[in-house]
């Protein structure tokens, strides 16, 4: 994941509240985080979920530690896979 920098926006009292309860959950962050990308961008709900679940299983094949002791061509297999699922987003 790329760099986060910190903003801070004013919302209306109703959303505060939903905001403060999935931080309960540590959602809260993510959930912004997500709106904003999704408005920005200019996507449908489903794009930007469909582009949501690439990303994050990006996310997974880099964080695993294990799979950096395969490689193929010289290159680890996270390079390949990770090549692979890029090559599904929109």
């Amino acid at each position: 994941m790329s760099k986060m920098v910190p903003y801070s926006v004013y919302l209306p009292i109703e959303y505060y509240d939903k905001i403060k309860e999935l931080a309960k959950e540590r959602r809260a962050s993510a959930a912004v985080r997500d709106a904003i990308q999704m408005i920005i961008d200019g996507n449908d709900s489903y794009t930007a979920g469909y582009r949501k679940a690439i990303k994050e299983a990006i996310s997974v094949v880099n964080n695993c530690s294990e799979i950096e002791h395969i490689a193929i061509r010289g290159k680890p297999l996270k390079h390949w896979i990770n090549q692979q699922l890029e090559q599904l987003e929109p």
